[in-house]
């Protein structure tokens, strides 16, 4: 995939020599394959440690492991519970709507 980028990229400049506008399409390119192409996650503060290794707490879990997915799991529905503790009525109208 890299290598298709790069070239894709060199062909892009070599067309820039008469068209400026297409080494605007070269470094846009660049910056999408930067930002989202090479590792296939979402930005860059991604740990690198594997998911069942040393470093507890959540700065030592990868966003996409099972435990980050079980605690988002777990604090949805804690909020959830809590919502419907505080708040019944509300709970209550929403649970009619969905059986409707």
């Amino acid at each position: 995939m890299g290598t298709m980028v790069i070239s894709g990229t060199v062909v892009l400049v070599v067309l820039g020599f008469g068209n400026h506008t297409w080494w605007l399409v070269a470094v846009a390119v660049l910056f999408l394959y930067m930002q989202y192409g090479r590792s296939g996650r979402v930005g860059r503060g991604a740990s690198t440690s594997s998911p069942g290794g040393s470093g507890g707490g959540a700065s030592g879990m990868t966003p996409g492991s099972y435990r980050a997915y079980r605690d988002r799991r777990d604090k949805q529905a804690r909020w959830e519970r809590r919502y419907r503790r505080e708040h019944p009525m509300e709970a209550r109208r929403q649970a009619r709507e969905r059986k409707s």
